[in-house]
């Protein structure tokens, strides 16, 4: 059943697809437009119909039709091309079979090993078998499981007619990692009724609600005096960026919140006396405290500006985007039938805001109930990243249980 589960994980991961947030093409690199090609023609080759890719916001679209003579809700269900900001290159993938729940050497050469004592989820695999790096890239579980799951689990469908269900959808974009993957996605043209994102972490993961993200861009103007005669002269940017930084609640970061506490996070720092930029994200499940820190971001500005000699700090803040729960809420119908659907693999469904965002979360406000499930993978990322073959198998499990409860509900 599981044939081409794996082997198709690894092939995806050994093509390089990463994310170029300094890019204005799209997608954002070529190889993820090469590995649309690809994943074009293999989709053919299982028998999907209505095969597509579109130019305009690059994603891959196809179709498994219904074979039921009723009427039931069109699923879709997505997952993106592109990896994160890290070596992708020569994803080198290592196998461990029976994992005995002890520190698995990634590189002996570079001294890079993957412990439980600094990730105790390591702990919760004793005994399967896992996919990690060599220690030099990051793997690409993040979300070429996911990619590798949907399309197994068409492929089982398509071959085995005595799974009854009705039309499907399937849709793998690009730049879900840079947050603008989902920007043009053509709701419209999917055609489904509700969908999931397989972009989840460990196994049971069933999410509908989101932060709430914002960017927010600080620049901060100085003047610059020679040292020896700078007495009541310098301005020095790169001090006004600590004052700002010392500003913000300082408890209120990602290293120190958890749950649904939201944070501000400051993601990159740059600068000479002359000119200085610090570089924020900003995010919170509730709509009010959202709004309510991008205003305190703002209002550390204001503050420090009456009190210069001129207005030398400004704030660009971009919302990103929203918590897709102000959506999902009004129609529970894909969260009832994702629950009942792990609940009869014997999957207890984990049912927590997510402490980011997926394409889900813009989609969803774009007319498209999207919400996410685990694909599998931890570690996300970097070169610790794993995942088990027994998670990704539940998953492709938990695909199949989703099409053929929407079959039957439609009764």
């Amino acid at each position: 059943m599981y044939e081409n589960l794996i082997p198709r994980f690894i092939r995806y991961v050994k093509t390089e697809t990463r994310s170029d947030e300094t890019s204005t093409t799209i997608p954002s690199t070529p190889s993820q437009v090469e590995f649309a090609k690809t994943l074009m023609e293999e989709l053919k080759e299982i028998g999907l119909s209505e095969v597509s890719y579109n130019t305009k916001n690059g994603f891959v679209t196809a179709t498994v039709p219904s074979n039921i003579d009723k009427e039931v809700p069109t699923i879709g269900f997505i997952a993106h091309m592109d990896t994160a900001d890290f070596n992708a290159e020569n994803v080198d993938p290592q196998f461990h079979e029976n994992y005995d729940g002890e520190t698995i050497v990634l590189n002996k050469a570079e001294n890079i090993v993957l412990s439980p004592e600094d990730f105790p989820n390591l702990k919760n695999y004793i005994g399967q078998t896992l996919i990690t790096t060599d220690g030099t890239t990051l793997l690409g579980s993040d979300d070429k499981s996911g990619i590798a799951e949907i399309v197994t689990a068409m492929e089982i469908l398509l071959k085995d007619d005595s799974i009854k269900h009705g039309k499907i959808r399937v849709g793998f974009g690009p730049d879900e990692e840079i947050g603008i993957g989902a920007d043009l996605f053509d709701v419209e043209a999917f055609d489904a009724d509700f969908a999931y994102t397989m972009d989840g972490g460990p196994v049971g993961e069933l999410e509908f609600e989101s932060f709430n993200a914002a960017s927010a861009i600080v620049s901060i103007q100085g003047k610059n005096v020679h040292p020896g005669t700078a007495k009541g002269k310098m301005v020095n940017a790169i001090k006004l960026a600590m004052s700002f930084d010392a500003r913000l609640p300082q408890a209120e970061v990602p290293e120190k919140t958890e749950g649904r506490e939201g944070f501000y996070h400051l993601s990159g720092i740059s600068g000479t006396e002359e000119n200085a930029q610090l570089t924020y994200i900003i995010r919170d499940h509730d709509r009010e405290k959202f709004e309510a820190r991008k205003a305190t971001v703002q209002k550390a500005a204001d503050d420090m500006n009456a009190a210069l000699d001129s207005e030398r700090v400004q704030v660009v803040l971009k919302d990103q985007y929203y918590n897709m729960g102000e959506i999902i809420e009004k129609d529970m119908r894909p969260i009832e039938i994702a629950q009942e659907a792990m609940e009869s693999l014997d999957i207890k469904p984990i049912i927590e805001p997510i402490r980011g965002g997926t394409d889900g979360s813009k989609i969803s406000f774009m007319g498209l109930p999207t919400p996410n499930i685990f694909a599998g993978g931890e570690n996300f990322h970097g070169r610790y990243e794993f995942v088990a073959i027994e998670s990704m198998q539940k998953a492709t499990d938990v695909i199949i249980a989703i099409a053929r409860l929407n079959a039957l509900k439609g009764e």
